[in-house]
């Protein structure tokens, strides 16, 4: 599995996780994101950079995603299979 980035912060209050791209990502890509207490995948559907809602993205961009589960600040997000 590829590595597409890691967890800088989570807002746990909206449910938001800021990660730190190290390789594109998009709308409908599924993801697993893995830590030492977490561990599931997910959908990517919604992401936004600063504040505003993107398609797509590059590596090397940090975005806000909505994701499912509580994560943690250094977990890793993996491309499980892109859409």
């Amino acid at each position: 599995m590829k590595e597409v980035g890691r967890v800088a912060h989570y807002y746990p209050k909206i449910g938001v996780a800021i990660i730190d791209l190290k390789a594109p990502l998009k709308v409908g890509d599924k993801i697993l994101i893995k830590g030492s207490t977490t561990n599931f995948e997910q959908i990517a559907e919604s992401m936004q950079i600063e504040h505003k809602e993107v398609r797509s993205t590059k590596g090397g961009e940090s975005i806000g995603l909505k994701v499912a589960q509580r994560v943690r600040e250094d977990d890793t997000v993996y491309m499980a299979s892109e859409a």
